[in-house]
């Protein structure tokens, strides 16, 4: 019987399940849709029972589609989205699930810039505080909902409900605990003096214990099986913070690599062997014992895609990327063609923003728009890479992954605007196989993540240079886009307190 590993990806709308030969070849891949809940303005849950639902559905449809005679699934990873929350009762049943795109904290946020602590807590954690990060969301709940507070038995991540789904075990890992701020990053510890700081102390008892991300923490439950399908017994790793898990699954491991990832999020990140920055950076994680990963980030990828296409097209969010290409790539560029605020989701890390085209005549088309809204997508992306410049974090290529990966336009487009050669990865389901290398790593199919890497990572011959004359047609455009962002501040505030 031919070896296989299973990867499961869970980001904030899909979960999918891949399998991979030792090679990194797909040999099956299938997801099921998450379900989000907006009881208020501003919130965004997912019941932790839909996760279990999802990777049920996904784990069963991929192993269907392979032969289980032929095939032997050898162990399981699971990469999720970081932050947000995800809380188990005493009895290690479901209570809560809140989202990356949650917004409900941002008034707790400002509360901790105007007391200063938000630069007590970077100093010890290397994040600073905004609405969805775990330790924010904590805070929230213990002081606006304390009757949930009190029933709380397990704060986890979205990995982490995924492990427990399989093996039963509470577990976490030092990438997605970093990631969320819930470590001082000196000691690769929780930390009561940075608990203190979000008066969450009693919190600590809440957190599940921490591994590496490649360490088998569990095996394939009785019930679990059933469910999915999977063999019983076999090795359960802790898992990956997706982004991580990206980097990774595009061969992103050694200092100095860089990995964009275009999807829900916008994530830009460089692999580092020090933490030191000549500023801040928005969010920082760890990568196997010794590396770090300086990461800038907000909601503003290729989503607002999906959101287009899914009410002002055809009804059909997935596989956006691919479908619209060609569509943008009918469009001349031209100084008259309209720009586009990519910020569906408050992307902006200080202050509320809002999404919107600007510049729009009663002559543009459809794909004018298109063509606006794939720019202001890797717009945002340029204004993340640019704080990581001024950081003093140095990288002069990238490897794209996530929705925009899979178009035959935009990884030439974020060449253009960024000013640097961007591969592309052969495995479009970088997130899986970033998942599935550290599952391998964990039952010794390879000795650490760089020689999984070196097996199962493929990336395309040639890179997408950038056209000296694109981007000359974008850089004023740019400019324009961050013009017009600083004067819509004062008026995104305006609007935030109308509707207070």
């Amino acid at each position: 019987m031919s070896q296989c590993l299973l990867g499961i990806d869970a980001g904030n709308t899909m979960i999918k399940a891949v399998l991979f030969d030792l090679q990194g070849s797909v040999l099956s891949v299938a997801e099921c849709a998450g379900e989000t809940l907006r009881p208020q303005e501003g919130f965004a849950e997912r019941p932790i029972e839909d996760i279990y639902h999802g990777v049920t559905q996904a784990v069963r449809d991929c192993l269907a589609q392979v032969s289980q005679q032929s095939l032997q699934v050898i162990a399981v990873g699971a990469a999720g989205h970081g932050n947000g929350l995800y809380a188990l009762n005493k009895q290690r049943q479901p209570l809560l699930g809140i989202q990356s795109i949650d917004h409900r904290a941002a008034s707790l946020v400002h509360q901790l810039e105007l007391s200063g602590k938000d630069s007590a807590i970077y100093q010890r954690s290397l994040q600073k505080p905004w609405p969805a990060a775990t330790p924010v969301l904590i805070s929230w709940l213990k002081h606006q909902q304390p009757e949930v507070y009190r029933h709380i038995g397990h704060l986890l991540l979205a990995k982490d409900v995924i492990a427990f789904f399989l093996s039963g075990e509470i577990s976490a890992d030092f990438s997605d605990a970093a990631g969320a701020g819930l470590l001082y990053y000196q000691s690769r510890s929780y930390d009561r003096s940075l608990m203190a700081l979000y008066d969450i102390e009693d919190a600590l008892t809440l957190l599940p214990p921490l591994h590496e991300s490649s360490d088998v923490v569990g095996h394939i439950t009785a019930q679990a099986s059933a469910l999915t399908g999977l063999p019983e017994g076999i090795p359960v790793v802790a898992g990956i913070f997706d982004v991580v898990a990206s980097a990774v699954g595009s061969g992103v491991v050694h200092s100095g690599e860089a990995s964009i990832v275009a999807g829900t999020w916008s994530i830009n990140q460089v692999v580092v062997d020090k933490p030191e920055y000549l500023r801040p950076v928005f969010m920082n994680s760890m990568i196997e014992r010794d590396r770090y990963m300086a990461i800038e980030a907000s909601a503003t990828s290729a989503a607002n895609l999906d959101w287009f296409l899914r009410e002002f097209d055809d009804g059909r969010a997935g596989q956006g990327a691919a479908r619209s290409s060609d569509i943008v790539a009918s469009v001349t560029p031209n100084n008259q063609l309209p720009l586009y605020h990519p910020y569906l989701y408050s992307g902006r890390k200080a202050g509320p923003a809002k999404a919107g085209f600007y510049g729009l005549g009663g002559w543009h088309t459809r794909a004018d728009m298109l063509y606006a809204l794939f720019e202001g997508v890797t717009f945002a992306h340029r204004a993340h890479i640019d704080r990581l410049r001024a950081a003093g974090v140095p990288f002069t290529q990238a490897t794209l992954s996530g929705g925009a990966a899979r178009s035959c336009v935009w990884p030439q487009m974020f060449a253009d605007v960024l000013g640097i050669p961007i591969r592309v990865t052969e495995c479009k389901e970088t997130g899986a196989l970033g998942a599935a290398i550290c599952a391998g790593v964990g039952i010794g199919v390879w000795p650490n993540l760089s020689a999984g890497v070196a097996q199962a990572v493929n990336v395309t011959a040639q890179p997408f240079m950038p056209n000296s004359e694109m981007f000359a047609f974008h850089e004023p455009r740019y400019r324009l886009f961050k013009r017009i962002e600083t004067v819509m501040a004062e008026l995104w505030l305006a609007s935030e307190e109308i509707d207070a």
